[in-house]
């Protein structure tokens, strides 16, 4: 296929086991015992839930015996129940007869632990990483699943892809999917499987005549470039994406490629300067000290050891399983597959470098002075060679900036400590512009002159997050995952609705994004938290406090989802307040809010790097300055707040998304070890809650989440009750609606539509329940039948038997009575 899937090699190994359950084993889980009034899970510390047996119940307690061989009493309400053997390794969650958190977590143990890592629930797909490589996404099974909806194949990413790809076509709208979980959990490993299913899906198969790569393989590169800037090593994921991405696939009227573009969201910048102790910064740093590339590593003035620079050596400095040199390999060729020109391409290498050096400028403090000196001039001297600037300005514009006071400029002292921030700051702001400006180039390579129809938009971007230390970060992540949920609501249970409405089913609407309207509109409404946070921003005497205070006297006890912090467990830092989201109560803390959101860099350096005579660093502050001069007419925004621009990028993004048909994947980590196969049953229940599939499964229990085609419905339930059909003709809705009149449901448990019938959540398990009784009934008649037919059978052998021994028996005798009589004898001779 052109662009390959590149290193897929296991299109030789047969990848159905690691699809869908064999008939063996389907067979094997229809022989385990299961009553459907006994059946039951009950909450576990350790597993999450156990299976257990119900041995007696009084009207709100019950006694249960568990696999484990324990019993417990508890209440009614605890107590889950379990759904039949025929839903063994389910594929669609959603059509299980008991919608309930342990039979949803059993149904992805029991898959995952046998590898089938897809699993849908609803709308949505969810994905567990396996820590392995797998032989599911070779070009064999890319073909498996061309063309093919849904419900003819087993789940899979490409499934989704596939079914976006044909909805884009036929229903002429463009397409989003939506990737979201926590770090580790495999989201930018999907989205590279699903942009390579593309790629090829819509190849045009036409070789450049420029020698640059074809745009499929443009397309693919993006990704080696995107990684190397914007991953790290986490104590969760070795590669982990820490900034989210949203990337559009152009197609033409025909499905074929036409372009594509990235925008990226929220770059974590604090990681260029400093790591936690098992955490790492980003790729390129250690790319680059790997010496793979000596000329490269001699030209940036380096000495080929991260540990000589403070901001790469804070945590670990190598990461098991991957080879920094042969991953500078990959991101040079990727650059030029990309059409980077060579002198681009050594400024992204010589600011990257020039960042590492300037985390060695040390300072020292001048006695009995406010003031400091630059300690290490040499350093000074390497940063500003690798960044085109004059080094005695550079030490002077850190130690002694000007400032503007009135109409006139003064120079302002600056001690060590202001020194340091300010080095930091500028680091990060160069790191981060230099990202966002490689993004740009990288669009503009995408960018083709074919006419493009529609797009199918990938966004890959972090989950919900709650840790024991949540800050600013947390709070824009998690304010991005309430709008996402909101929309994933609104649109499940609109579709859902939508269905009613064509069955002719009587239905009240009912909005569910509206759940989350309150947290929502608590952090972005006009004196909601971020634009309390804004205002803060301006004020020049602004505190901590003073926005603590503003936030407890705007909302406490006015929102519900605005919360003081209960007590402590001490440790760690403390909450300042709490906010209620869909997923959970999560307790944040403001320090350094002020700072982060307003993100402050010196006006004298970034006046010399505009003047730089390296071209790349002048293009990445001069938009600065155009942006700063618009800005500066409108008084009291006279700069944009990272807050701001993160909440206008998604308002872009929100709408951008309204207007696509989303298709959803939810990305599980299965455990903290990196280890295959191993389940932690707390930490899945935990994101299933965050990621919104619990979410989605208490929807779905609101409405009428089991349905049934009529003749389906007829075929297998007509055993029920075959005397009420009438002979002669009966359309199988009318049939449908004779027999469902004919068997003990309440009016509410099912409603009749026009092409359907549907069920509430448990009546299809009632129904299966009457329909095993009626078999076993059948059976036991049968069984009747037949024992009687073989037992006449045999009595009439016995009677048979009876006689002739009574003829053996005469014989017998007659003959010890006549042996010795001589005419006897003279017979037998």
């Amino acid at each position: 296929m052109p662009g390959g899937y590149k290193g897929e090699c296991g299109d030789d190994v047969d990848p159905m086991p690691f699809l869908a359950p064999t008939e063996k084993e389907k067979i094997e889980a229809l022989s385990k015992p299961y009553d459907i009034k006994k059946s039951c899970w009950v909450k576990d510390d350790k597993e999450g839930f156990v299976a257990g047996e119900i041995q007696s119940e009084t009207d709100n307690q019950v006694t249960v015996k568990t696999v484990t061989n324990q019993t417990v009493t508890m209440k009614k309400d605890d107590v889950m129940q379990m759904n039949p053997p025929k839903f063994y390794q389910i594929s669609d969650m959603a059509n299980m007869t008991f919608l309930n958190e342990a039979s949803v977590l059993d149904n992805l143990r029991q898959r995952y632990i046998v590898m089938r890592i897809y699993t849908y629930s609803g709308l949505f797909c969810v994905t567990i990483n396996p820590y392995k490589w797998l032989p599911i996404y070779g070009s064999r099974v890319a073909q498996m699943y061309k063309g093919r909806k849904r419900t003819e194949v087993p789940p899979h990413l490409f499934s989704i892809s596939d079914n976006a790809y044909h909805d884009m076509l036929m229903e002429r709208e463009n397409q989003s999917m939506l990737i979201t979980g926590e770090s580790g959990a495999g989201k930018t490993e999907n989205t590279k499987k699903v942009i390579q299913y593309f790629a090829n899906i819509g190849s045009t198969g036409k070789a450049p005549a420029d020698g640059k790569g074809s745009l499929e393989d443009q397309i693919i590169q993006a990704n080696p470039v995107l990684e190397a800037f914007g991953n790290a090593k986490t104590t969760r994921n070795n590669n982990s994406s820490r900034f989210g991405k949203f990337i559009r696939i152009h197609f033409g009227s025909t499905g074929k490629l036409a372009g594509a573009d990235i925008e990226s969201y929220l770059l974590e910048k604090s990681r260029v300067i400093s790591q936690q102790p098992a955490e790492r910064g980003y790729h390129i740093f250690y790319q680059i000290l790997s010496n793979k590339k000596p000329e490269l590593t001699e030209s940036l003035l380096l000495v080929p050891d991260p540990k000589e620079y403070h901001w790469t050596s804070q945590g670990v400095t190598v990461v098991e399983n991957m080879d920094d040199g042969e991953e500078l390999l990959l991101t040079d060729v990727a650059f030029d597959v990309l059409g980077f020109t060579p002198e681009e391409k050594v400024g992204v290498y010589k600011l990257t470098g020039g960042i590492m050096h300037f985390g060695n400028m040390k300072f020292k403090q001048k006695p009995r002075e406010e003031q400091a000196e630059v300690d290490t001039t040499e350093v000074a001297d390497k940063v500003a060679h690798l960044m085109g600037l004059n080094s005695g300005d550079l030490q002077k514009g850190i130690t002694r900036p000007r400032v503007k006071v009135g109409n006139e400029f003064v120079q302002k002292g600056q001690n060590m400590d202001q020194c340091n921030n300010s080095v930091g700051a500028l680091g990060k702001a160069v790191y981060d512009k230099m990202f966002k400006w490689m993004v740009v180039r990288i669009n503009k390579t995408l960018d083709t002159k074919m006419q493009r129809q529609f797009f199918i938009g990938v966004l890959d971007i972090a989950g919900f997050e709650i840790f024991e230390f949540n800050s600013f970060e947390q709070l824009c992540i998690n304010f991005t995952n309430e709008k996402l949920q909101q929309f994933f609501n609104h649109h499940m249970f609109v579709l859902e609705q939508e269905e009613y409405k064509r069955e002719g089913i009587d239905w009240v609407f009912i909005d569910f994004g509206l759940d989350l309207q309150a947290c929502i509109e608590l952090l972005e409404k006009p004196m909601g938290i971020f634009s309390i946070l804004e205002e803060q921003c301006v004020f020049p005497k602004a505190t901590e406090a003073t926005f603590k205070a503003a936030l407890y006297d705007n909302h406490l006890g006015k929102s519900p989802n605005f919360q003081k912090p209960k007590g402590g467990k001490g440790k760690g830092p403390e909450a300042h307040f709490e906010l209620v989201h869909y997923a959970g109560t999560v307790g944040y803390n403001i320090s350094g809010w002020l700072e982060k959101n307003k993100d402050p860099l010196n006006e004298t350096v970034v006046g010399l790097f505009q003047k730089s005579s390296m071209a790349l660093l002048c293009i990445l502050f001069k938009e600065e300055e155009a942006a700063a001069g618009t800005k500066k007419q409108k008084r009291g925004s006279s700069f944009m707040t990272v807050s701001n621009f993160y909440r206008e990028q998604l308002n872009k993004l929100m709408t951008t998304l309204h207007s696509t048909a989303p298709h959803f994947v939810r990305c599980i980590v299965p455990n903290e070890f990196k280890q295959s196969g191993v389940v932690d049953a707390h930490l899945i229940l935990h994101q299933l809650a965050c990621n919104g599939v619990l979410e989605g499964i208490r929807i779905c229990r609101k409405g009428f989440p089991n349905r049934l085609q009529y003749p389906e419905f007829k075929q297998r339930y007509q055993i029920l009750n075959p005397n009420v059909i009438p002979p002669g003709f009966v359309d199988n809705k009318k049939a449908s609606e004779l027999l469902l009149g004919s068997v003990e449901l309440g009016e509410n448990e099912y409603k009749i539509g026009h092409t359907k019938v549907f069920f509430r959540a448990g009546v299809l398990a009632k129904l299966e329940d009457m329909r095993d009784d009626r078999l076993a009934r059948i059976m036991t008649m049968l069984q009747c039948r037949g024992r009687g037919f073989l037992m006449r059978i045999e009595f009439k052998k016995m009677l048979e038997r009876r006689v002739g021994l009574i003829a053996i028996q005469r014989n017998v005798r007659k003959f010890l009575q006549l042996r010795f009589w001589g005419w006897w004898k003279l017979y037998n001779k």
